[in-house]
């Protein structure tokens, strides 16, 4: 199984004031507004806010290790280049940014924006404060792409729980582990079939699949919205891109640095190679699960994110085995939502927070309980 994956970062500056300078950026880099840019060992790549920087290997791997060196050498790269500039930063949602403070790429693709805008109205958090983490993996028979489709489904729940890291909107905490994911959701309530409460039904056929994608297509046309006809339009946790040959995640949020992304692949694999695995596949208990993930974190689910662990942990390769201890932390500790909620209670001060965070990217060292401990304020 090859893999791919695709990571957001918020631009910021020496404060971490989110800076709209996305377009800017890669004109600095290409001399233009491009799209996407080739930046050494990854692709470089707008997002619908200038807030954000989309980081992308350069080229698929089935190892783990190949793709984690491949985005650390553009994380690396960019920072030499704009290290008196700019600074990068993961999270699911950037904690401090008010709508005001982002900007919509204006330089191409309008015509899909004006669109989703029109029926979506775009300026909203779901739209303009998103950072995800996605995973896309190779398929190959039909047999084998329903049957991962049907597998990952199952997994969502558990794996929003290890990966919420949104826990703060505007400077306040919310007591929600993942508001990226509240916002995701409804952001395109008008038509409710595009994100499906972010659980897919299961499917017994690629044609099954089709069938739900032809209509959330005629829910479109009918909304005279017939250029989003797309494979990527479909919003919810796991998707299929048959253009791409790969079942693509979308329900994650970005970690702190690659390392914990890249735990996360290597939880992922390892449990889709197990023969059977412990999870409920009834979907209104998966959307059950999936609420108190939100809402939580791990906290609610920790005996089976521990059963799970064991799991993926026997039918791991070696190479896994080195990230997988990064999983079992956030299990056993808490989420990156859990961890920061936890100490900004305690320190009520979000710059140093978030200072910590983007050097765990800087120097791709995870973030642990007790990180740089402060005293709480008087």
């Amino acid at each position: 199984m090859t893999i791919g994956t695709e990571h957001e970062f918020s631009i910021n500056d020496a404060a971490f004031r989110p800076l709209p300078v996305s377009d800017e950026i890669i004109k600095t880099i290409c001399g233009s507004y491009d799209s996407e840019i080739l930046f050494g060992d990854v692709k470089l790549g707008k997002e619908l806010q200038k807030t954000v920087l989309e980081m992308v290997p350069r080229t698929h791997s089935d190892s783990i290790a190949a793709l984690e060196g491949q985005l650390l050498h553009g994380i690396q790269k960019f920072c030499h280049i704009f290290r008196d500039r700019y600074t990068l930063l993961g999270l699911g949602m950037h904690p401090t940014l008010r709508l005001q403070e982002t900007a919509v790429w204006d330089h191409d693709e309008g015509e899909y924006y004006e669109v989703y805008d029109r029926l979506f109205d775009i300026r909203q958090h779901g739209w303009l404060n998103i950072q995800a983490l996605q995973v896309n993996l190779s398929y190959g028979s039909e047999k084998n792409l329903v049957r991962q489709f049907n597998r990952l489904r199952c997994l969502l729940p558990y794996l929003i729980a290890v990966t919420a890291a949104s826990p703060i909107v505007e400077g306040k905490t919310t007591g929600t582990a993942d508001n990226r994911l509240l916002y995701y959701r409804r952001n395109q309530k008008e038509i409710p079939l595009i994100c499906n409460r972010i659980i897919p039904q299961k499917i017994a056929s690629v044609r099954d699949y089709r069938r739900e994608q032809e209509e959330i297509f005629s829910e479109l046309r009918r909304n005279d919205a017939a250029i989003l006809c797309q494979e990527w339009v479909n919003s919810g946790g796991v998707i299929i891109r048959f253009s791409r040959k790969c079942l693509e995640i979308k329900a994650l949020d970005e970690q702190d640095c690659i390392r914990s992304d890249m735990a996360v692949c290597a939880f992922i694999i390892a449990l889709l190679r197990c023969p059977s695995l412990p999870v409920e596949t009834d979907q209104d208990a998966l959307l059950a699960l999936t609420e108190e993930a939100i809402h939580t974190g791990t906290s609610a689910l920790r005996p089976e994110l521990e059963n799970l662990y064991a799991r993926a942990w026997d039918h791991a390769t070696a190479e896994e085995r080195l990230y997988l201890p990064f999983v079992k932390d956030r299990i056993g500790e808490g989420c990156l939502a859990e961890l920061i909620s936890e100490r900004f209670g305690r320190e009520r001060e979000i710059v140093p927070i978030l200072a910590d965070v983007a050097t765990a990217l800087r120097t791709n060292e995870p973030c642990r309980p007790g990180w740089h401990e402060r005293p709480a304020s008087s």
